[in-house]
């Protein structure tokens, strides 16, 4: 079941956004949206970076800061991080190796020294 109040956020993918991505495209928005952001992540993940980050952009608006045109190249989901995973191959992977065994004939241990 989708949330309606989703659906008319300001930010359409605000659910996604890293707080990276949020902290630079909420500065193109007025106090009003910003108060409909902060709200909307209260009554749901309620999450502390990201609340802190829209109430800082709120004091700022209502010091009378002008919104901007934010970062358009900031962290996008929809833009897509390109290559996941690990960036091991094969080829790149070192030889497989195995400590030696101790005390096979091929290897045999090292005196201890006299002991007497």
């Amino acid at each position: 079941m989708t949330d309606p109040a989703r659906n008319t956020l300001p930010l359409p993918d605000y659910d996604h956004l890293p707080i990276g991505g949020l902290e630079s495209r909420i500065r193109s928005l007025g106090a009003e949206e910003v108060e409909e952001l902060l709200a909307y992540e209260r009554s749901h993940a309620d999450r502390l970076p990201a609340t802190q980050v829209l109430a800082a952009r709120l004091e700022q608006l209502e010091s009378g800061a002008e919104p901007s045109s934010g970062d358009p190249d900031a962290v996008r989901p929809e833009q897509g991080q390109g290559r996941t995973g690990s960036p091991v191959s094969p080829a790149t992977s070192p030889e497989p190796f195995s400590p030696p065994p101790h005390g096979t004939p091929d290897q045999p241990g090292k005196p201890k020294g006299d002991r007497t």
